[in-house]
């Protein structure tokens, strides 16, 4: 029963990673309007540092299934 794929760290790495995810799709969330255009839609905030986050969370699930222990 001891050999699973998983330790606790990876568990610990892919919910790291998930909320990296998920904090990346919200921080793109913008307004719901669509009568009017909003040039907030090009903003820093979800041109440039949105995908970043979200990137680093998808590659962080990446080392976070493929991390081993020594």
């Amino acid at each position: 029963m001891k050999n699973f794929a998983f330790t606790k760290i990876n568990y610990i790495l892919i919910a790291i990673s998930v909320l990296l995810i998920i904090v990346g799709f919200a921080l793109m969330a913008g307004s719901s309007t669509t009568n009017e255009f909003n040039p907030d839609v090009f903003s820093f905030r979800r041109i440039t540092l949105a995908p970043i986050v979200c990137m680093t969370g998808f590659f962080g699930m990446i080392i976070a299934i493929m991390y081993k222990k020594k």
